[in-house]
């Protein structure tokens, strides 16, 4: 079969590779398209981040060279002696989290992680065999382009979640990429008042305005401390930061209402800075999620096949497997109207 490799940064090859064998608790799946995550972005330009290179993952007993991709969804091809939740021909969405399981779900993610295409080979490849607990079906009527949508989307429920929004209130995002995207959906989905996002690329501004954005605010070409003040001069129920930078991490603590609350939601490739004292004279709480629970990316499938959450918008481009470096890696890094590239492998519906 066909798999893009991660060899080391800046070396990943679509190359042959044997389809592993499967387990009795292992699923086959034949991959039907995956996304390309932020986090494979960073493997590519500057990895290993996740990626076992210097000795096997201890969750997983792979290291590198694997496949990239946690981010897809496909059609069951064979299943292993003791599995009963799915059968051939089923539709599914994978959620690549590996956990050791030992603690409750809401507790279980930060006692060590990984993820299938990470950790372990993944689905930039015609199979990808994954164990059952993290294959789940997919409903009448939700296709597999939006399964292999599922996955970035759960994060941002589960960011929701953390912030504890409730209908009504107000939302400010900053960071207009893929995950600020579906932030926004999922947003929207709770019934938030205002969603006012904030970024510096004027493409991805309009895209936030399809997905559902009230106000876009180009942070380059105004104030975006004034604007947002403009727009709730009280402040903002609950700010995500969805960028990864410094600045934006602060102008979230600064636009939050009092007592408010600043969810960190990216990965932040370096250390920044901020004074506890914005916090502190306004009772500002910040938090973070990383990943989901079990039960919120159950949920997202749900919110998707009801039509209450709907991504489709943040496709933009779709691309042959062959293509992933310079149609994928080199698009997303050069062109900012890229938002979420999805990979070809079968491309059933």
């Amino acid at each position: 079969m066909r798999a893009a490799v991660w060899h080391h940064a800046n070396d990943i090859r679509v190359e042959e590779k044997e389809v592993k064998d499967v387990g009795v608790s292992d699923v086959l799946v034949r991959v039907a398209w995956t996304g390309i995550c932020g986090s494979d972005l960073h493997e590519y330009e500057e990895g290993p981040v996740l990626i076992p290179s210097n000795g096997p993952d201890p969750l997983t007993n792979q290291e590198a060279p694997l496949t990239l991709g946690h981010e897809f969804s496909g059609v069951v091809e064979a299943v292993g002696s003791d599995v009963t939740g799915v059968k051939a021909g089923d539709r599914v969405a994978i959620n690549p989290l590996i956990t050791y399981g030992k603690k409750p779900s809401a507790y279980d993610i930060y006692d060590g992680f990984t993820f299938v295409g990470l950790g372990s080979d993944g689905g930039f490849a015609d199979y990808a065999v994954v164990n059952e607990k993290n294959v789940y079906k997919l409903p009448e009527g939700m296709s597999l382009e939006e399964g292999a949508l599922v996955e970035p989307t759960a994060v941002a429920v589960q960011a929701i979640k953390e912030g504890g929004l409730q209908s009504g209130q107000t939302v400010a995002i900053f960071g207009a990429g893929p995950i600020g995207l579906v932030t926004i959906a999922a947003a929207k989905a709770q019934g938030a008042s205002k969603i006012v996002v904030f970024d510096l690329s004027e493409e991805r501004l309009e895209k936030a305005k399809a997905i559902g954005a009230t106000h876009i605010i180009n942070s380059g070409k105004v104030d975006p401390l004034e604007a947002a003040k403009e727009i709730e001069p009280e402040g903002y129920d609950v700010a995500f930061e969805v960028a990864g930078v410094e600045i934006t991490l602060n102008q979230a603590i600064k636009i939050t209402k009092s007592r408010g609350t600043v969810v960190i939601v990216s990965i932040f490739p370096k250390t920044v800075s901020f004074d506890p004292m914005d916090l502190t004279t306004t009772g500002v709480k910040i938090t973070s999620t990383l990943a989901y629970e079990r039960e919120v990316f159950q949920k997202t499938i749900d919110l998707m096949a009801s039509g209450d959450i709907d991504v489709k918008e943040i496709i933009t481009s779709r691309i042959e497997l062959e293509d992933i470096i310079e149609k994928g890696f080199k698009a997303l890094t050069s062109d900012k109207s890229q938002a979420k590239i999805l990979v070809k492998l079968s491309g059933e519906q």
